[in-house]
């Protein structure tokens, strides 16, 4: 059987479970020298390695991973300490009552009257809270948190999965490229010899002038395809350079595989399968109605108290040293009626729910589809590929015989273009045959999440 060329993709795809952790990696530090040979599976890695696209999920993975922490801090005591020096006057307000705020000084009910002296004021304490429980609230945000984190991830591998794709569909078509160019190089050649042919021939007088003129035009199609072949083998390797995220910094290099395929011998179900398993954004979307099945959890936490304990000191007077106080206690807060507010919370939770489950049935459906259409186009692919091999088959044959026949003058210069057209033309269209076989193949990995490692 033969190698495919994207057989590497599962190799490159390993990869993937690299740990999120922060990458500083710079393109100029790019381990691929100059003139080297460049394999699938390389490309593959530079791309998991440089491209922005990925770092930059990477890093809101990681960022999601700490809200993780942020979340189980509230689980932890709260230690909280200050200090403070104010001078001022000590005039008494009697009885006078006032809620505290920003700029108002707590002055004491009794003290000097009317005076314009100002004393010391000493301040320093430290108080402790540490949560005891609260009926689901900090518990479900570490919960949705984790959800949230798994959704990052989720996301990570599927930026990775289209990565592998974009690679491996540039490289084949730039492989694709560089067999066209060899191909027109040939056709280049071959009408080179049949213009000194003709103009032989016409010279002694065994063909007609405009044969020379007919494989003159030839000569110059064929020329003027090269330069087009050619510059779509720059503008491949631009593509692939852009692809592994090494923009200009890419040096030159060549590509290590060949375009070819294999036969198709595992059944449709079996790629549906791993569809359904291995899917990233189908495991986002799982990860989402997790998280909303925590957040319906912490505000019906509301419909009941919060319990915590609390202990302080505090050192505090006009004169140093300063009177101590101590206090230790039990907080409950308990939201007795806040406009239903908690009660449009748990709805609008529950109802965000049904949303993501309704998007992760409609997103089955979809794989179905892209599953189904990948193995489809992949099959024809293969069907492209024999028949193509057939027709250039056919006219080798009939640009032999065309040759054949005008060598021996039974044959004119039409004919012989023709079937030399048509052969360029059919060699092309097998290497472009080639290279979808490989993209489709790529294209369906890419639905199927194929090569993703799982528990």
């Amino acid at each position: 059987m033969k190698t495919r060329l994207v057989g590497a993709l599962v190799a490159g795809l390993v990869v993937c479970g690299l740990q999120i952790v922060p990458h500083t990696g710079r393109a100029a530090d790019v381990p691929l020298e100059p003139g080297a040979q460049l394999t699938l599976q390389e490309a593959i890695t530079l791309a998991l390695r440089y491209h922005p696209a990925r770092l930059a999920a990477q890093s809101e993975a990681g960022a999601a991973h700490e809200r993780i922490g942020e979340a189980q801090s509230s689980l932890l005591p709260q230690v909280f300490g200050g200090a403070q020096y104010l001078r001022g006057t000590d005039n008494g307000v009697g009885d006078t009552s006032y809620l505290p705020m920003l700029g108002v000084a707590r002055l004491p009910s009794r003290g000097r009257t009317n005076s314009t002296e100002m004393f010391d004021n000493y301040l320093m304490n430290v108080s402790a809270f540490q949560y005891l429980f609260d009926f689901g609230r900090t518990r479900g945000l570490i919960d949705q948190r984790r959800a949230e984190a798994d959704v990052d991830l989720a996301r990570l591998k599927l930026t990775e999965l289209r990565l592998v794709f974009d690679v491996t569909q540039r490289y084949a078509s730039l492989l694709a490229a560089h067999q066209t160019v060899k191909v027109f190089e040939k056709a280049v050649a071959q009408r080179r010899e049949h213009l000194h042919e003709a103009e032989v021939k016409a010279q002694a007088g065994l063909k007609p002038e405009i044969d020379v003129y007919t494989a003159n035009a030839e000569l110059a199609r064929a020329k003027l395809n090269l330069v087009d072949a050619r510059n779509a083998a720059d503008t491949g390797k631009v593509a692939l350079d852009n692809a592994m995220g090494l923009g200009a910094s890419a040096p030159d290099y060549t590509l290590a595989e060949v375009l070819t395929y294999e036969d198709i011998t595992e059944p449709l179900d079996g790629y549906l399968a791993t569809a359904f398993r291995q899917r990233p954004d189908l495991q986002m979307l799982e990860d989402e109605a997790r998280a909303a099945g925590a957040e319906i959890q912490e505000y019906r936490s509301d419909y009941l108290p919060t319990v915590g304990a609390t202990a302080g000191y505090s050192a505090r007077g006009q004169e140093l040293p300063a009177a101590n106080n101590f206090d230790v206690g039990v907080l409950v807060t308990w939201p007795l009626f806040n406009g239903f507010l908690t009660d449009h919370e748990v709805a609008e939770a529950k109802l965000h729910q049904d949303a993501i489950r309704h998007a992760i049935e409609d997103l089955r459906q979809r794989i179905i589809l892209q599953v189904k259409s990948g193995y489809l186009d992949w099959q024809a692919s293969l069907e492209r590929i024999h028949r193509a091999e057939q027709t250039v088959a056919a006219s080798r044959g009939e640009l032999d015989l065309a040759e054949k026949r005008y060598d021996a003058g039974l044959g004119n210069i039409i004919e012989l273009t023709d079937a030399q057209r048509r052969f360029t033309e059919d060699e092309a269209g097998y290497i472009n045959a080639l290279a979808g076989f490989s993209i489709a193949k790529a294209a369906l990995d890419r639905d199927t999440g194929a090569g993703w490692p799982h528990s």
